[in-house]
């Protein structure tokens, strides 16, 4: 008998700063729904709360500070509250979600619109508990860490080098899908630009070059101004007949 193969999206998530981010408050709220005694609860929330810590940078110290998030991490009992926290994480979720520590993986049928859809509303999903929860999820770190392999294991820093290793396994990264995820806000933009300005300083000879003159150099765009082209020439094509049938949908020419 011959399975059929389907066409499936896997999505991968990291929260950022997972285990110092946890909320206290909104911990020992969890801990209470999970039927533990008070008394347990108590002694959890002592054990959280009145930390203080201390930065040491050459010697010199900062002064104590209080701590008023994240469970300690290197303890035994750090995981155990962090899974307790994101346990209701896949509440409500259509998809497959795999959870393992602050890794987060979304999968699903991706070979019908129904399919599609149903993957877009996870992902809303997963991004409404993580406002929730005063959690966010690291938009960049999975193109950092294919830079940072690519600085790690390759010794040349021309620009023959480089810049096509960004080009076919950094930047498809950044740009997967972004007609249906296109940041709207400043500070996730500036997440994703700041990939690629990382990636053009990594280029021999430029290291010391503002971004933009970088940019210029290596004749790119920056992220931004990709996906505004990318947007135009779309535009261009539906009003243009090259995609008539979509287009007569989405537009209407005035006369």
């Amino acid at each position: 008998m011959n399975a059929q193969l389907r066409a499936t999206d896997v999505i991968y998530l990291d929260f950022s700063k997972a285990f110092d981010t946890v909320s206290h408050n909104i911990l020992i709220g969890k801990l209470r729904k999970c039927g533990l005694d008070e008394g347990t609860v108590r002694w959890i929330e002592n054990w959280l709360c009145d930390r203080t810590q201390r930065v040491m940078i050459n010697g010199a110290c900062s002064s104590w500070r209080p701590v008023t998030s994240g469970v300690p991490q290197g303890s035994i009992l750090g995981p155990v509250l962090f899974n307790i926290f994101i346990s209701d994480l896949d509440e409500g979720t259509e998809c497959i979600l795999s959870k393992i520590a602050d890794d987060t993986n979304l999968g699903g049928v991706a070979d019908t619109p129904e399919g599609c859809a149903a993957i877009q509303r996870d992902l809303n999903r997963l991004e409404s508990w993580a406002r929730k929860n005063l959690m966010r999820f690291n938009r960049e770190k999975k193109a950092n860490g294919i830079l940072g392999c690519i600085g790690k294991s390759v010794a040349s820093r021309s620009r023959e080098v480089i810049l096509p290793l960004y080009s076919a396994l950094v930047r498809p990264q950044l740009e997967y899908c972004i007609q249906f995820w296109a940041p709207q806000f400043k500070r996730d933009r500036e997440l994703l630009e700041r990939v690629q300005q990382r990636a053009t300083k990594m280029i021999q000879g430029l290291e010391h070059l503002p971004y933009e003159e970088r940019l210029r150099e290596l004749g790119l765009f920056s992220l931004e101004k990709r996906r505004l082209r990318g947007e135009l020439i779309k535009a261009y094509k539906y009003l243009k007949g090259g995609l008539k049938e979509d287009g007569a949908r989405l537009f209407s020419v005035s006369q």
